[in-house]
């Protein structure tokens, strides 16, 4: 049986040298693509229908949750693993609703690495040891989405709802997080949806009331 052939995309080319190092330390896991953009990530895993991808949960274009569930409409058996900074439970619920196997933070071990893969390729799910303690506490208030409104978003949305508050414009928001006007628009209405709030002004008074900004920006 071949090596499992796997899909790294992070933005920063450190992260992913050391990735594909540690990876191929593995000796049955074989890197055949790196990716430093979602779209990038995208087309590869389209052209080179890997069995594995390790995706970070955020990068330019399309995040790396936007691209495990648009790479499993079109390929259902590929193990996606979420690389991310962050520890907060909607991040963890969010990659797992976009159809993710595994969670692990960046700081996390070899070893954790190695059984986030193994897991993942087995059909199981893997959460970083240092989250799924928060994860577990915040179940139960995730049940109820209007105690945190912030949790039916994605990073992205999250991310431009907080640039909309501290009253960026919409090309200013493109220019930042290098996507087109068009993506942002985009994102922009369904958060409004999720939110069912369909004004600016709405937006800012949920992300002072949430803690997403100050009310003296």
């Amino acid at each position: 049986m071949g090596a499992t052939r796997a899909v790294l995309a992070d933005d920063h080319d450190i992260v992913r040298a050391g990735l594909r190092l540690l990876l191929e330390g593995l000796h049955d896991i074989e890197v055949v693509g790196e990716a430093d953009t979602g779209q990038e990530a995208l087309q590869l895993i389209q052209k080179l229908r890997p069995e594995l991808a390790l995706l970070d949960i955020e990068m330019p274009g399309p995040s790396g949750l936007e691209v495990t569930a648009r790479a499993l409409q079109e390929l259902p058996d590929l193990r996606v693993v979420i690389l991310s900074m962050h520890e907060e439970p909607e991040f963890v619920y969010q990659a797992f609703r976009a159809g993710a196997k595994g969670y692990l933070l960046k700081g996390s071990t070899t070893e954790e690495l190695e059984l986030a893969v193994r897991s993942a390729l087995r059909g199981e799910t893997y959460v970083s040891p240092a989250v799924a303690n928060n994860v577990v506490a915040g179940y139960v208030a995730h049940q109820e989405p209007s105690s945190n409104p912030l949790a039916m978003l994605t990073p992205r949305q999250r991310q431009i709802l907080q640039l909309i508050a501290e009253g960026h414009g919409t090309k200013e928001i493109a220019y930042r997080l290098t996507v087109s006007v068009k993506t942002v628009e985009t994102h922009r209405a369904q958060l409004m949806d999720r939110l069912d709030i369909h004004d600016v002004p709405g937006l800012v008074r949920l992300a002072v009331r949430v803690g997403l900004v100050s009310d003296n920006r």
